[in-house]
Order: C-alpha cells, then structure tokens, then sequence
C-alpha cells in the first residue's frame, strides 16, 4: 500500500459545503421586490466583505473596512430598530403587505441563524446607508444594506 500523505499535503483539496451559498441564495431570492420604507423606498440588498473581527464589528470597523472616511456620520443602532418598520403589520395592509412582512420575517430568521454577532449600523446623514451585518465564518461578513432617505 502506498503512502500519500505528503502528496496531499502539498495538493490540499479545497471541499464547499455549499451550505452558505444555499443560505445567501435563499436570502437573496427573498429580498427580490421588498423595500425598505422610508421617505423613498429603497431595495436592500446582500452584502458580503472581508473583516478580520472575533467578536462583533464596531463603528470604526463597518467604516474601515467599508471604506467610509472618518467624518461621515456613523453609529450602531438597536437590531429591533432595523426591523422595527419592516416587521409592522398595519391594519390597512392588503395581502400583498402582509405577504411582504411574512418574507422579512423569513429573512430575519435566516440570518439570525447564519449569522454570529449581528449587528446594525447607520451610515451618513439624510441619504443613510443602513446595514444589518453579521459573521459569516473567521473571515467574512455579511448582511443586508439599503439607503435611508430622512429628510
């Protein structure tokens, strides 16, 4: 019987498990048609970065590894405040608002399943970058952006 265990070694072989990709599929086709509400509705989309961070990203790190410069505005906010208007159920709502709730309410449950250390971020003043991010693996995070429009 021959030995190669040096062979491998040198030639590791790299085995996708497919399910993050599955995971980000299924968030993505999710997201499809749903907006986040402000003063102009706006589509959220997935995002997904590089950051060396064990244990949760803070303000500077969203901005350092974002590529937001210092004097721009940014903070973390409550993970409820994201969802707050996304997860409401008014009483007007037709089925197609209430079909849109039911599909964030999906969308929030994967990620707090796939995700380590979520967290939400608002980024900018009037036009706001809102983020929604969480860890993906040692290296990599990701999560959902969309634009905030305060007036």
């Amino acid at each position: 019987m021959e030995n190669n265990q040096q062979d491998n070694l040198q030639n590791p072989v790299s085995i996708e498990s497919g399910i993050e990709t599955g995971f980000i599929s299924e968030v993505t086709s999710l997201l499809k048609n749903l907006f986040y509400p402000s003063e102009s509705d706006e589509p959220i989309e997935w995002i997904k970065f590089n950051a060396s961070v064990k244990d949760g990203l803070i303000v500077s790190d969203l901005e350092f590894f974002l590529g937001y410069p210092p004097s721009v505005k940014a903070e973390e906010i409550l993970t409820d405040n994201f969802w707050a208007p996304l997860l409401a159920v008014e009483e007007w709502y037709g089925d197609e608002e209430r079909a849109q709730v039911e599909n964030f309410k999906s969308v929030k449950q994967l990620l707090e399943t796939n995700l380590n250390h979520l967290k939400a971020f608002r980024v900018g003043q009037i036009e706001i970058d809102l983020y929604l991010v969480g860890q993906l693996n040692e290296k990599e995070w990701g999560g959902l952006k969309t634009l905030l429009v305060e007036t």
